[in-house]
């Protein structure tokens, strides 16, 4: 299965974060216990500048994907994202991902 497509709009140098909160096919929160979640933005799929996203899982099904200042202040110009879950079983599933757009800083820019 793909993974839904989820823009992110991203100001360099700002924190952003999101809530994201995942349901079975009954429409039943997802349990997320044990599960392991990683995200991270690069300039393309593959790509050689990678930003990681602080994930926090909140039983049962929300998961808060960060963005740091600090790391805001590397990003590149355009990228993609995803957010990647490894379940207990050894399971890998990417459940959202997408375009990145960054727009330049002005305050304390370089």
């Amino acid at each position: 299965m793909q993974p839904a497509q989820l823009p992110m709009d991203l100001y360099r140098g700002d924190s952003s974060s999101m809530q994201l909160q995942f349901f079975d096919s009954s429409n039943l929160p997802l349990d997320l216990t044990g599960v392991v979640a990683k995200a991270q933005i690069r300039d393309r799929p593959a790509g050689n500048t990678i930003i990681n996203l602080v994930c926090t899982i909140t039983p049962p099904n929300t998961i808060a994907v960060a963005l740091l200042a600090q790391d805001s202040m590397n990003l590149p110009p355009a990228g993609v994202w995803d957010l990647q879950l490894t379940y207990p079983s050894g399971d890998v599933r990417t459940p959202v991902a997408g375009p990145v757009s960054v727009t330049p800083d002005v305050t304390d820019s370089s």
